[in-house]
């Protein structure tokens, strides 16, 4: 599978510029960061949570960290928030491959929280709906496109942290 067509439509039709980082197949964010030269603070890592009554949500964290739900929860106002399944993932994204979505939740009808420290510095790398792509883009054509988030918070515990 190449670039997610969605996302592609979206970047050529916003002309945006963007360089492609092809990689050697990647299943997990800090291993496609670690694949792509990349620091793990600096790729977006997109992870779906399902919230009571069948509502998701999409929470954009750096790869090397893990999503906080009790962050996610008090900035969205809603308890009981729940990693997606892979089933879920596969219904809400059935033109991506199974956990490289593109962070742009409008392209999937989704609300996006992004964590804050992704907005700093000058660009930012996520999956392009592949196992074996990258996009670097710069933060300011990224905040465009995927703007206006639902919210904008510190959203992560650090690896450390929550494996230590």
């Amino acid at each position: 599978m190449a670039v997610n067509e969605r996302l592609f439509r979206l970047l050529v039709s916003s002309r945006i510029e963007y360089e492609l980082l092809p990689h050697r197949e990647a299943f997990t964010a800090q291993d496609v960061a670690q694949t792509s030269h990349v620091a793990g603070r600096r790729l977006a890592k997109v992870v779906v949570v399902r919230a009571p009554g069948g509502r998701y949500l999409m929470a954009v964290v750096p790869a090397s960290c893990h999503l906080d739900l009790g962050s996610l929860e008090r900035l969205s106002r809603l308890a009981g928030l729940a990693l997606a399944s892979e089933q879920e993932l596969r219904r809400l994204f059935p033109d991506c491959e199974l956990g490289a979505m593109p962070p742009f939740g409008h392209l999937y009808d989704l609300p996006v929280y992004v964590d804050s420290c992704l907005l700093e510095g000058d660009h930012i790398v996520f999956q392009a709906g592949n196992h074996h792509e990258a996009i670097r883009m710069s933060l300011s054509d990224f905040h465009r496109l995927a703007g206006p988030f639902a919210g904008i918070e510190a959203l992560h515990a650090n690896l450390a942290t929550a494996e230590g």
